[in-house]
């Protein structure tokens, strides 16, 4: 199992025309990319900032995802909308051990 963890940060007045594209991401990727989870969200405290939350059964899975159609639809969607601070952190999860 893989997990990631990451953050997107835009200006928050842009985040009205962010949304949209944002859930057609998460749409298309919970349809299509096998994931085991894919979860966004706003932070309620700081205005602009995304917070993922993925999991993919493996390697090849995410594979799959980083190179899907809609991956490339959402960079081009937000490349005009001041997307800054993107940090993601990838685990491999033991999952036969609770932590």
């Amino acid at each position: 199992m893989i997990v990631i963890l990451g953050t997107l940060r835009f200006p928050p007045s842009n985040m009205a025309r962010v949304r949209p594209h944002l859930q057609r991401l998460v749409m298309e990727t919970r349809a299509h990319d096998g994931c085991v989870s894919y979860d966004v969200a706003e932070d309620l405290f700081d205005p602009g900032l995304i917070r993922y939350s993925e999991e993919w059964p493996d390697q090849a899975a995410l594979d799959r995802h980083l190179t899907a159609p809609q991956i490339g639809v959402w960079r081009d969607a937000i490349a005009g909308l001041g997307v800054a601070d993107r940090k993601f952190t990838v685990y491999a999860a033991d999952e036969g051990r609770i932590l």
